[in-house]
């Protein structure tokens, strides 16, 4: 495949080059996460699941006037190019709200930001989760025999895949004994809960999810004359966190109770923007859809972080998207050039053919497995409330 390429015009790339900065700097998600959840588990748990208790976050030390001040000082007028202009100019609003996401934690500003940014949940998204909750089940039950070194082992393996194929192929692991999720990536950097106890099935199909997805495209995008594509362009949410859990699925095990927590999210996202707190949500998801409490918990604190943070309901509006796409008969390869929006597929055609996008210089892991095409071809005939496994694949 031709990866020839040429620099953006001067002032596009410079506006590029700072937006890219910017987006560093504004490590939001972090900014929202609540440390000391097992204090706040705890308490939960000790008030009879009654009341919760204030969240309690990392200290912020970017300069957030600053940081807009500099957003905002952009020549995006003076940009060159009709095709380009436009994109950068989605992405700097994107980190206004951003760092209006982390001005206004725990104030009553925060819903509507993030409601602005993320969007909320309409109704096609909020009957299809109710549609999993009533008639997907949890897969067979697995022991849970995996734990932190069993998922460090897995990612070495993988980093070293990718770099027998680019030899700079990099990415930083960091064990965190206060971590929001089992494992997450943010800015490049792979965050692993210390405590993380899953089955060993589940370890490939979530490290494929994350390394497979985030730091690929993170990867691909670095190579890319548009930087954008390394950080993400904007709203590119959705459909990272659909291939992500596409690539759960195309790894060999997504489980019942895996659709099911997506779906459990954007409930929790909806009863947040009605006005409802962790006790209401947590309540639904244990007491009516037998969610165990730690995992009922933990959807229902991820929804109400920040002052209601709505980014959770695109995890399964992100899959809804993207199988629909490929139902469509969507082409699977180009979406790994970056991180990019589903909307901008035509746009990067544009740009390919302008010279500022390349094909991915490198595909996903799960990809080179024997049956990859056959599990592909299913994602293109099956419907979401259908895509997962009863037990994981041989």
């Amino acid at each position: 495949m031709n990866r020839t390429t040429r620099p953006l015009p001067p002032i596009a790339a410079h506006v590029d080059a700072e937006l890219a900065r910017l987006d560093r700097e504004i490590n939001w998600l972090l900014a929202l996460s609540p440390i000391h959840n097992d204090s706040l588990w705890s308490d939960f748990k000790d008030s009879g699941y009654r009341t919760i208790g204030e969240f309690v976050y990392a200290p912020v030390h970017l300069d957030l006037d600053a940081a807009r001040e500099s957003l905002f000082a952009l020549p995006m007028e003076e940009i060159e190019s009709p095709l380009l202009a436009p994109l950068l100019v989605e992405k700097q609003r994107e980190l206004d709200r951003q760092i209006e996401l982390i001005r206004f934690r725990e104030t009553d500003r925060f819903l509507q930001t993030s409601l602005d940014l993320f969007g909320g949940v309409e109704p096609g998204l909020l009957e299809l989760a109710q549609r999993i909750l009533a008639r997907v089940r949890p897969s067979s039950p697995l022991e849970a025999d995996a734990g932190i070194d069993a998922v460090l082992e897995a990612v070495e393996d993988d980093v070293a895949w990718y770099r027998s194929r680019v030899a700079d192929f990099s990415m930083q692991v960091e064990i965190d004994s206060d971590l929001n999720s089992m494992m997450m990536v943010s800015h490049g950097t792979f965050y692993v809960d210390d405590g993380i106890c899953i089955p060993y099935a589940r370890v490939q199909p979530l490290v494929q999810h994350e390394i497979g997805t985030h730091v690929l495209t993170r990867h691909n995008g670095r190579n890319q004359p548009l930087t954008q594509l390394e950080v993400g362009l904007a709203h590119y949410d959705p459909l990272q966190e659909g291939l992500g859990v596409l690539a759960e699925y195309l790894a060999g095990y997504l489980p019942g109770e895996r659709l099911r927590m997506l779906a459990a999210r954007v409930v929790a996202v909806d009863m947040v923007i009605q006005g409802e707190d962790v006790p209401a949500i947590f309540e639904l998801l244990h007491g009516t859809h037998d969610f165990p409490s730690d995992e009922a918990f933990d959807v229902a604190v991820r929804a109400r972080r920040g002052g209601g943070l709505t980014k959770d309901a695109v995890y399964l509006g992100g899959l809804r998207d993207l199988v629909d796409y490929l139902n469509d008969g969507g082409a699977f390869e180009p979406l790994f050039v970056g991180k990019f929006a589903l909307p901008h597929r035509p746009v990067l055609d544009q740009l390919i053919e302008e010279g500022w996008v390349a094909p991915p210089e490198l595909l996903p892991r799960y990809l080179s497995h024997p049956r990859a095409s056959e599990r592909l071809q299913a994602c293109r005939e099956l419907c979401v409330e259908d895509l997962f496994h009863e037990e994981p694949c041989r």
